[in-house]
């Protein structure tokens, strides 16, 4: 890919600030502008070397810029793209990470009246529970999927320059509708970010919290490690995908529910067919 003269990061955290150090381990962006609300991240990302100079001001930082990565809530898009969109060059591309695209689209339209030949809706399928500038690191994505989900009006050059830029960072980079995207994830993603938060939020509610989580081992870290997320972030994303979410949820709840009017019966046989499937459906995806 051609080397990228100016990238702007709204929201220098894990995922922008990844994005930074993978494209300059490459040598691939001659200067990236670091741009939020909490200064003394800003200041740390340019100490650890993720971005060369910052602002808190949105219209400052896009200015000039070749590419324009929206690194933050789902919540916080439309008001961004509001105050960037008279700052705007004819050159830019502007790109986004948020985990449910068809309100990113939405919020697209809402701001532009028509949908941006120059913006391109995209999720990299990557990440962890730390949040904030010093949880960057330039490998996150590597071997990692990233998606596009493309307007009708997305021009070609616009998919072609982001898909270069992803998979330069060691994406594999595929190419879906915004509502399939956002049905997917409702299952692999959000869903288990839910049961966490939940289990963890029901756990802690209990008179008895203290002795249950002084007991609780590795399986238990390791299945609620993701309710240490940015509360912010999947708060928006429940709201942003909230019918494929709910759908969803409403299956995992029926099936819950069958589960434990088996253990309620004691029903061995049953039990133990429904681990099985589960556990070969489980290593089926780790062997793939």
């Amino acid at each position: 890919m051609n080397k990228i003269k100016r990238l702007v990061i709204i929201g220098v955290g894990l995922i922008g600030g990844s994005l930074a150090l993978a494209l300059k381990k490459k040598n691939l962006v001659e200067e990236v502008i670091g741009c939020g609300r909490n200064l003394d991240n800003l200041e740390t990302a340019k100490k650890l070397g993720i971005i060369d100079h910052f602002t808190t001001d949105p219209t400052e930082a896009v200015t000039d810029a070749d590419i324009i990565f929206l690194a933050i809530p789902l919540g916080s898009i439309r008001d961004i793209l509001s105050q960037i969109k008279p700052h705007i060059s004819s050159k830019t591309i502007i790109t986004d990470g948020g985990s449910a695209k068809q309100q990113v689209i939405d919020d697209c339209l809402a701001v532009f009246g028509e949908f941006p030949t120059f913006f391109v809706p995209a999720h990299p399928i990557a990440g962890t529970e730390n949040s904030g500038a010093t949880a960057a690191f330039d490998s996150l994505y590597q071997n990692r999927r990233l998606i596009i989900t493309p307007h009708q009006n997305t021009a070609q050059t616009a998919i072609e320059t982001i898909t270069k830029m992803w998979q330069a960072c060691g994406s594999e980079v595929v190419q879906m509708p915004a509502q399939h995207h956002d049905q997917i994830l409702a299952a692999t993603s959000h869903l288990p970010h839910l049961l966490a938060f939940g289990l963890v939020d029901t756990l802690a509610s209990m008179n008895e919290n203290s002795e249950i989580f002084h007991y609780a081992a590795g399986g238990f870290r390791d299945f609620t490690r993701i309710a240490s997320s940015n509360p912010l972030m999947w708060r928006d994303i429940c709201v942003a995908n909230k019918e494929a979410i709910s759908h969803v949820m409403e299956h995992f709840i029926d099936e819950m529910q069958q589960l434990a009017d088996l253990v309620k019966a004691g029903d061995s046989e049953q039990i133990e067919a429904i681990f099985v499937h589960a556990k070969k459906a489980r290593d089926n995806f780790i062997d793939s």
